[in-house]
């Protein structure tokens, strides 16, 4: 199978490009401004995905079987910073993606984000309201939306929680952007109120691989992980996990009560129902543990890490 991806060397991006790859599938991957190598993939494309018409161009010129659709602007505050760019690829691209998809009857998958609840009536059934707080949130279901309308027989659209993962950078993931404030002796704060379901970016992309092959499944559907936590939970898991005290590696606890202003934008509690594709696929939703067991240490806090 000749697949498509976008936003192959993000955290969710690389990580399908090595399970496609294991699976004997031909990945060709837009990277953008990224220089390294991206382990699984056939082809790596520079490709500026704002360029509506490289794009088209790219994407004929392949005739892929699968688009997988993995770039985006997801996080909050960087739309807000930017929403020009967070419009181009959180809405136009995965738009022009389906139409090309639907004209090359090629199978098209978008992930979207649980943040299009706004988190006052959890757990989040498929056909659940949406209601999002943020532009980000905003700008996801607008995507559902265009998405389905361009390519209603051949998408696929699922949405993602909080991911967790090793990124190529060694910057992007939780549990990196952690080590880092540690490495430099600061206190990340965490809401003890506020609650989310993560999984792994391999979880997620073993996900999105089954349903590039699975010609019988299309729609909108839901995946996270076994369990929902709160951030603050997350945070000391993941302290535990890498067996540092609290004296090392201290964490600060706070409540939207503490900050309503930016609480108005996060949603309470984001878990989800994953049925009906939990039940549907081989790909099984995992336990935090076992997501803990696949984080590596980032490679600029190794040092640190030693130290300790």
């Amino acid at each position: 199978m000749k697949i498509f991806l976008t936003g192959a060397s993000g955290l969710v991006g690389s990580a399908l490009a090595q399970a496609a790859h294991r699976r004997g599938h031909h990945v060709i991957g837009t990277v953008g401004r990224y220089a390294g190598s991206v382990a699984g993939l056939r082809e790596k494309l520079p490709l500026d995905l704002t360029d509506a018409s490289a794009l088209t161009q790219t994407v004929l010129d392949h005739f892929p079987d699968v688009i997988v659709n993995a770039a985006a602007v997801a996080d909050p505050a960087q739309c807000d910073a930017d929403p020009g760019r967070a419009q181009a690829l959180n809405v136009e691209l995965p738009t022009q993606l389906a139409r090309l998809a639907h004209h090359m009857s090629a199978r098209f998958v978008h992930i979207s984000s649980e943040q299009v609840f706004d988190g006052t009536a959890a757990p989040y059934a498929v056909g659940a309201q949406p209601n999002p707080l943020n532009l980000y949130g905003r700008q996801k279901l607008a995507s559902e939306l265009a998405v389905r309308a361009a390519a209603p027989t051949f998408a696929v659209i699922v949405r993602a929680p909080l991911l967790l993962g090793n990124s190529l950078s060694g910057s992007r993931s939780l549990h990196e952007k952690l080590f880092a404030d540690w490495a430099a002796g600061r206190t990340p704060r965490f809401y003890t109120d506020e609650i989310r379901q993560p999984c792994s970016a391999g979880n997620l992309a073993e996900v999105l691989l089954e349903l590039c092959e699975r010609t019988d499944l299309a729609g909108l559907f839901h995946w996270a992980g076994a369990a929902p936590l709160t951030r603050h939970e997350i945070a000391r898991r993941l302290r535990e996990h890498f067996k540092l005290s609290e004296s090392t590696a201290p964490l600060a606890s706070i409540t939207r009560a503490d900050h309503p202003a930016e609480a108005a934008k996060r949603p309470a509690s984001l878990a989800l129902e994953l049925t009906p594709l939990a039940g549907l696929l081989k790909t099984v939703p995992e336990s935090f543990g076992t997501l803990l067991d696949q984080l590596v240490i980032p490679p600029s806090c190794r040092a640190w890490y030693l130290a300790q």
